[in-house]
């Protein structure tokens, strides 16, 4: 598998007023400011504790675990994917989850989501990743429309399950 790809030349897309290029350290602020976004339109504003430290730390830091493509849309930032490697057992590959997806609403409907998904399949079969893959809100019908519409399909069943806070504390001490 190659490396992962520290590119910082824009990407290729089929609409030449959008650019996708991989965000760099300059970015920090931008990307904090579309999570912000993201959360207010998921109504999860309550749930972000990250600050631009901990997304600059995270994202360019020592150790990155992951890493954001901006979408610029004739020169005006309209969204961001946010993706990292997972790895798969049965496949015995990694693959890239897209943690986040975000285009700005005044931007939506140009095809903007479209050529960021159609970009990390592009970066997953590159780096010879056996899968791509996110969740959905269950509640967000025009994603799961969009979603299904690229030929992806849901998995049912399957559960997610998260250890967080003081749960995850908890469990954390058991082991000690």
């Amino acid at each position: 598998m190659r490396s992962r790809t520290t590119l910082t030349k824009p990407l290729v897309t089929s609409d030449p007023g959008l650019r996708l290029r991989f965000a760099t350290d300059a970015d920090t602020g931008l990307i904090f400011k579309l999570i912000k976004e993201l959360a207010e339109y998921e109504s999860l504003s309550h749930q972000v504790a990250a600050d631009e430290e901990s997304l600059r730390r995270s994202l360019f830091g020592e150790r990155r675990v992951a890493e954001v493509i901006i979408a610029d849309y004739h020169d005006d930032p309209a969204g961001f994917a946010l993706f990292f490697h997972n790895y798969s057992t049965f496949l015995g590959k990694s693959g890239l989850f897209l943690e986040d997806l975000f285009i700005r609403e005044k931007f939506r409907r140009n095809g903007i989501g479209r050529e960021l998904l159609s970009c990390l399949a592009r970066i997953a079969v590159d780096r010879g990743c056996g899968r791509l893959e996110w969740w959905v809100l269950d509640w967000n019908e025009p994603a799961i429309r969009f979603y299904k519409g690229l030929g992806s399909r849901p998995l049912d069943e399957w559960k997610v399950f998260r250890l967080t806070g003081d749960s995850l504390a908890r469990l954390a001490k058991t082991t000690e």
